[in-house]
């Protein structure tokens, strides 16, 4: 019998499942959508079971395509979007709906309790700063706000411990999503029940902590009849996005660094020992015995997607014309631009920006623009911006004495020749593509293939799986001219703040 291992990474937007064959092949792949929903401002929030009717659309779907077997599935790795805190009841019943990353509702609450407890006693604990995207403030905001969900929460679940959840029915907390909770004692992988009493989270609420690739329980008879999956299939904890994201384009090593082009962009740099620095967010690595230091910005594949919807009108029909994408077209008359856009800048602060300036304040900016400018160099601007916001947070972490090497590219921008070229002429470091497009499933499996000991370790399985099919070597004359937009990166956004943060 034929032997797979099923994928399913919990995105912001929808869900994505992929099986793949030992040598990190994509046998068949599915995906499922389900909504984000604004009820007020600054809150965004979705509702866990519409994740899991997705799930188990998506593995139906794609067994079906694949004319896979579910038994033929020999184990299952999930990961799943950051920051999540859903409540749930010791019958496993969702109590609310979980506030996500991108929700800032408990920011007074933030400013509260990090006077009382002191932001940096916080910092000393959780490596991390105490701002309302993380999973703590919400924690606090149920306890405050939703008192009768607060006093009926059995266990506090994560997105990708959610889905292990309904999968088995066992309630967990994997290593690298912990870094969410300021509780979390970064160094050592535990509680911090002192730190527990003083932000006034109880204890009993945060599930038993268990290593990435365990296997956490099997497929109950329940979670089969609704999946499609066999009943008995084990499943791994799994693992952070960004650290499924980072093992699936083969960062296994320290100072091996992945560079994000999705919706968002960032990096993860891969380390062996703790560094912390408050401008940066810090988990553990999916990998036992590392972290990765990540920046996450704003700005990414979303800032091209925002430009083709609203400036592409004739590129989508000359597209049509030709046969292909609009977005093949804006590449073109980028590439017809010259490096630096003629003194063209973007700040890509599209939805406020996070690392390394946490500032939900920060707007997008075109500055430069004159009468010779064209929509090539709107385009590449804002390829350079995005590039530009990737040096930021790389020269922050190296300034935290985490200093990244080559940087191995993944997401859709990955993709684009030109902006991954731009990417390495900016930073001034190599970039690899790996020859996936699904590096975050691809992590969330490699944990599987290791947690049943179909691969013997996170090295062979990387070996096995990754495949790089193109790199991109910096061109120092280009970056000659980046350094100098750099500069003006910088300023700009230190000249633009005061007024940035104004409320209208």
């Amino acid at each position: 019998m034929r032997q797979y291992l099923l994928g399913i990474d919990i995105g912001t937007s929808a869900c994505k499942v992929a099986v793949f064959e030992e040598n990190g092949t994509v046998a068949a792949s599915g995906s499922g959508g389900y909504p984000v929903y604004y009820p007020k401002a600054g809150w965004a929030e979705q509702n866990p079971d519409e994740w899991w009717a997705a799930v188990c659309r998506a593995v139906r779907e794609t067994l079906e395509k694949g004319k896979i077997k579910p038994e033929e599935i020999a184990g299952v790795g999930i990961d799943g979007q950051s920051w999540s805190a859903i409540p749930m009841d010791k019958d496993g019943n969702v109590l609310a709906n979980t506030p996500i990353w991108m929700d800032t509702r408990a920011a007074d609450i933030c400013r509260e309790v990090g006077e009382k407890v002191g932001e940096e006693r916080i910092f000393e604990v959780c490596g991390n700063p105490f701002t309302p995207s993380y999973t703590t403030p919400k924690i606090l905001w149920y306890k405050r706000n939703l008192p009768e969900v607060y006093a009926h929460t059995y266990k506090i679940l994560q997105s990708n411990s959610y889905i292990a959840y309904r999968l088995t029915g066992e309630f967990t907390q994997e290593l690298s999503q912990g870094y969410g909770l300021h509780c979390f004692d970064m160094r050592n992988g535990v509680w911090d029940m002192d730190m527990c009493r003083e932000l006034g989270v109880e204890p009993g609420v945060l599930p038993d902590i268990v290593p990435c690739h365990q296997v956490v329980g099997k497929v109950t008879k329940k979670a089969a009849a609704e999946c499609g999956l066999a009943k008995g299939t084990p499943v791994v904890a799994g693992a952070l996005d960004a650290a499924c994201g980072t093992l699936g384009a083969g960062v296994v090593h320290p100072g091996e660094t992945q560079e994000q082009g999705g919706q968002a962009g960032g990096m993860s740099i891969c380390l062996d020992t703790y560094k912390a620095d408050p401008r940066l967010i810090l988990s553990f690595h999916a990998v036992p015995g590392q972290w990765i230091l990540q920046g996450g910005t704003v700005g990414g594949g979303g800032v091209m997607r925002w430009l083709e919807k609203e400036f592409a009108d004739y590129e989508r029909i000359k597209g049509k014309e030709l046969g292909v994408s609009s977005l093949e077209l804006f590449n073109e008359i980028a590439g017809k631009t010259a490096p630096g856009s003629d003194g063209m800048v973007f700040l890509p602060y599209m939805s406020g920006e996070r690392t390394p300036i946490w500032d939900p304040d920060a707007k997008g900016v075109y500055y430069g623009l004159d009468f010779s400018k064209t929509k090539g160099h709107f385009v590449r601007a804002a390829m350079e911006g995005v590039a530009l916001s990737l040096r930021h947070n790389i020269e922050v972490a190296e300034e935290a004495g985490a200093a990244a090497k080559e940087l191995r590219a993944m997401g859709g921008s990955a993709n684009s020749l030109l902006w991954t070229q731009i990417k390495a002429d900016v930073t001034g470091k190599r970039i690899v593509v790996p020859s996936s497009d699904t590096a975050t499933t691809l992590g969330a499996v490699i944990l599987a293939g290791v947690g049943v000991g179909m691969y013997n370790n996170f090295e062979e399985a990387v070996k096995k799986t990754v495949v790089i099919k193109r790199q991109h070597e910096p061109n120092l004359a280009n970056k000659k001219v980046y350094d100098e937009n750099y500069e003006i990166y910088l300023q700009l956004y230190e000249n633009l703040k005061a007024v940035m943060g104004r409320k209208r």
